[in-house]
């Protein structure tokens, strides 16, 4: 029987060519008794990925296509297809098969039983590559800290979101989007599923070190000022510890007055400190660069084309 839930897919789609099509129609065939839409945002790609997506537009009537001008990054691409999104739940899946489409019924299924506004997917055992389950841990760990992320929840890219929730996200217009952030911002009703995770079948990760970076970065600068706070606090701490060791050392030379004061500890309090001074200063350039960026309608992605 056919469900009344309407249900969009956004796709962000990076060097997928050996693995769109097929996921496109396992999703087709899967989620039958539900009334869908699937949204394929070409973000720049540098293989068939946009002739087979557009060949996919062509066969399926359901099929919506974005083609962006350069490669933005994925939660710029997921973005950009949300705003295209009608359906009353959104489900984000990667290109690269490693989450069955099959599993999108259990995040609908949470989410009509939970009756929450996002549903994360989580893993028993995740297959991706070493360097992105070591990106992914340091992610969870800063997320809970500076996002105040609910402990226990696994900020995974594979997830459900309420259409309500969607109209909240797409108000952002910077340039540096991080969904999960933007989540996080407008909501606290999160629930979260096990699911399965599939080892890659083809290619590689496409999260580089530096795009794992660039992503930490927007999550330091973009949703939190707490690096800030950190930073006045361990400047404070400083100033505290060097005012106590500069009283020790005027103690020490009253008492000993012909105690030679020692030109390598002087050395190293000063490097140690300038290399303070001058990471501090980096973090504050990052906060002012981007508002620059910002103030300067810096654009989170440019449209080349859409097949709606």
């Amino acid at each position: 029987m056919k469900s009344d839930k309407k249900i969009s897919i956004c796709i962000p789609v990076y060097n997928g060519a050996n693995t769109i099509a097929e996921l496109v129609e396992e999703l087709i065939e899967k989620l039958l008794m539900y009334e869908i839409e699937i949204i394929l945002i070409n973000d720049g790609s540098n293989d068939d990925s946009e002739k087979i997506c557009i060949d996919l537009y062509n066969r399926f009537e359901l099929i919506k296509f974005i083609s962006l001008r350069k490669n933005f990054g994925e939660h710029n691409a997921v973005l950009c297809g949300l705003n295209y999104s009608c359906n009353d739940y959104i489900v984000i899946i990667d290109d690269d098969f490693q989450n069955p489409p099959s599993e999108i019924l259990k995040l609908i299924e949470k989410a009509d039983s939970s009756n929450c506004d996002v549903v994360y997917s989580k893993y028993t055992s995740k297959k991706h590559h070493w360097l992105r389950n070591l990106g992914s841990s340091f992610n969870d760990v800063v997320a809970s800290s500076l996002l105040d992320k609910p402990k226990g929840l696994y900020l995974s890219s594979f997830k459900l979101i309420k259409k309500d929730i969607v109209d909240e996200i797409i108000k952002y217009n910077g340039p540096f989007p991080y969904i999960d952030g933007l989540i996080l911002r407008v909501t606290d009703n999160i629930d979260s599923v096990i699911v399965e995770h599939r080892t890659r079948e083809t290619g590689e990760s496409n999260y580089t070190f530096r795009k794992l970076v660039s992503l930490w970065l927007n999550m330091f600068v973009n949703f939190s000022i707490k690096p800030l706070r950190l930073a006045l606090i361990v400047g404070i701490i400083i100033s505290l510890l060097s005012f106590i060791t500069g009283i020790l050392f005027l103690i020490e030379k009253i008492v000993n007055p012909g105690i030679s004061m020692g030109w390598t500890s002087l050395i190293v309090s000063v490097l140690f400190l300038s290399g303070i001074q001058l990471i501090f200063m980096g973090l504050i350039g990052e906060y002012l660069g981007k508002q620059y960026l910002d103030q300067n309608n810096t654009p989170y992605a440019v449209i080349k084309k859409v097949h709606l």
